[in-house]
């Protein structure tokens, strides 16, 4: 228990990371010829989380590399859908004219909720290994959680840019917030308990809300320009913006 301020510090520090992108997000450029880069490169990210999140969970389904764990394969199906299915609801509720604009604050919060779910395994995973003790390991995914939150920034964001006028700062704040808290929060479960049930769970959670919001995202950076020429140059920045995405969370988790 000594170490335990010591370590609510640490997983806030991973946790609130994920405030260094606000200072590009606001950028000019931002919101100009480079959105259409930025929110490609937010998808590419989501693409990543999701083989990231997958990853981690895969070795509790299938233990034996090939079998899955029945018990836990219920709990993830369940889970997914939970959020997918939860998510299309919330999003296909009736709006009145006042709240039509809406939709962009929409699709960031449950950005949101999806990076939160997966900072509260992350959170957990380092609480898990604290206790362990093992230097190294603690080190390694330190590092490797700090900057992989740093990134995350962005796909919160990317509803937003390319509008002209970002969202306020306190909304996406708090946007960032319910994204980077969770570390916290898993981290100190973790310190004192852990479940591969609940790792199971949440992760599933994550995959559902990830996996749902990528489509809208998908369809907005497809939708079609003025003129066929203008849509395919689009298109091929996109292509670019998503590898880019995809190859920079996997650079910053492999460090």
């Amino acid at each position: 228990m000594s170490d335990f301020p010591l370590f609510l510090l640490l997983t806030a520090v991973m946790g609130l990371s994920i405030m260094l992108s606000l200072p590009i997000v606001y950028s000019k450029r931002a919101q100009g010829r480079w959105a259409v880069v930025l929110n490609a490169g937010a998808i590419g990210i989501l693409v990543f989380l999701l083989a990231d999140i997958f990853s981690d969970v895969s070795p509790i389904l299938y233990p034996n590399g090939y079998v899955a764990t029945p018990l836990y394969s219920v709990i993830f199906a369940v889970a997914f859908l939970v959020a997918f299915v939860g998510l299309y609801f919330v999003d296909n509720l009736p709006r009145t004219a006042t709240v039509a604009h809406s939709g962009p604050r929409t699709t960031a919060l449950i950005i949101a909720l999806g990076i939160g779910l997966q900072n509260l395994t992350e959170g957990l995973v380092f609480g898990v290994n604290w206790t362990i003790g093992i230097v190294g390991i603690l080190a390694v995914v330190f590092v490797g959680f700090f900057l992989q939150n740093v990134t995350e920034g962005f796909p919160i964001a990317s509803p937003f840019l390319g509008s002209g006028q970002p969202s306020r700062l306190s909304m996406m704040v708090g946007l960032f917030l319910i994204g980077g808290l969770p570390t916290i929060i898993g981290g100190a479960i973790g310190y004192f308990w852990s479940s591969n049930t609940f790792l199971v769970a949440f992760d599933a959670l994550a995959i559902g809300a990830i996996a749902y919001v990528l489509l809208p995202m998908l369809r907005v950076a497809f939708r079609p320009l003025e003129t066929p020429e203008a849509s395919a140059r689009r298109n091929r920045i996109v292509y670019l913006g998503v590898m880019l995405g995809f190859v920079i969370g996997f650079a910053v988790n492999a460090i």
